[in-house]
């Protein structure tokens, strides 16, 4: 999860993600949040956890304890240490690629990484 710092509820979000994780519904808490992407405030993410059928008790308890928040700095220093200044950043065998790639580029570094395999 690397939150975007200049968004202002991004840390929030990426902590709701994680915690909507723990109940194992992170990606339908990752589309909700896609989806509503101006509509982030702690209400916004309490009613998507229910929308999605999170247990809201534990999903709140998690966010309010914090305990998301090591994981996200452990997450930027990664992102920071590869050279990910934005998103989307991807890493294929070392080479970064970023922005909007044309599919055959990934298609080219892959092809290339599985060649030095054999």
């Amino acid at each position: 999860m690397q939150p975007l710092p200049f968004h202002n509820h991004a840390q929030l979000a990426a902590e709701a993600a994680l915690a909507a994780n723990e109940q194992g519904k992170f990606w339908e808490m990752h589309d909700k949040l896609f989806a509503n992407q101006q509509a982030l405030e702690r209400a916004d993410l309490e009613r998507y956890a229910q929308e999605i059928g999170l247990n809201v008790n534990q999903f709140k308890a998690g966010l309010d304890s914090g305990k998301f928040k090591a994981h996200i700095t452990r997450d930027q220093a990664e992102a920071a240490k590869a050279g990910a200044q934005g998103t989307p950043t991807f890493l294929i065998n070392g080479t970064r690629l970023v922005g909007a790639v044309p599919v055959d580029q990934f298609k080219k570094l892959i092809d290339e990484a599985l060649a030095k395999k054999k």
